[in-house]
């Protein structure tokens, strides 16, 4: 049966338009990108199809263009398209690192780090440069490791907080592992950091370490 002979109440957009996007499926988030499915099949099965080789809309998302658009369903507009909301959607978090922007409690800046740094396939350590507002003045990855680890020098992170006159700092690194749990290692690169960054009167607010889903809060365990 032919999406269109479905009930309306059933059909992907008008779902989407009637209840949000949030009622919707994987699958059918994917299908109204999709447009169209192929002989026998709805967009809704090629949708899901391409999740299931895919490994889910995380591992979806996370492919190459080239290699994305060499999957059964997803080839020429359609990968364009997916790609295109991609890169709209991050769009939108980097907005709120503009001037301006004051990050006063964990989720907002857990939220903007973690759609920086999910996705990154080795382990990156992040700064974001605060005013004395804790207002965003600057973000920078600052250092790139393996899939297990990224050296950090303190000295370099204290060199651009000085050049951004920052009054405080909040860092983060991903665990391309996808388990956000601090390490002893993480633990003793945020108090050498702590010291380094006390020598020029600059705070670190928020040690925050990106999982796939999920993150976790140094100041929260009161570890800051």
């Amino acid at each position: 049966m032919a999406i269109s002979d479905w009930p309306k109440s059933e059909r992907p957009r008008e779902k989407l338009l009637a209840r949000g996007a949030g009622a919707l499926s994987d699958a059918e988030l994917l299908a109204i990108f999709l447009r169209t499915g192929s002989r026998g099949r709805t967009a809704v099965d090629v949708g899901r199809d391409i999740l299931d080789r895919s490994g889910g809309l995380r591992g979806l998302l996370d492919l190459t263009p080239k290699r994305m658009g060499r999957l059964p369903g997803m080839a020429g507009s359609r990968c364009a398209q997916v790609l295109a909301a991609l890169e709209m959607g991050r769009r939108y978090l980097a907005t709120e690192l503009d001037r301006g922007f004051s990050l006063d409690n964990p989720e907002p800046a857990a939220r903007l780090l973690t759609a920086e740094l999910r996705g990154e396939p080795c382990e990156v350590f992040a700064v974001l440069f605060l005013d004395n507002k804790h207002r965003v003045i600057g973000f920078e990855k600052m250092f790139y490791g393996t899939v297990d680890g990224a050296a950090v020098y303190p000295r370099e992170v204290v060199r651009r907080a000085l050049e951004y006159n920052a009054a405080s700092v909040i860092v983060a690194h991903n665990h391309p592992s996808g388990v956000a749990e601090p390490s002893q290692a993480d633990r003793d690169v945020t108090e050498r950091l702590r010291r380094a960054l006390d020598l020029i009167d600059v705070r670190i607010l928020d040690h925050l370490v990106i999982g796939d889903g999920h993150w976790e809060s140094f100041s929260r365990r009161g570890w800051v």
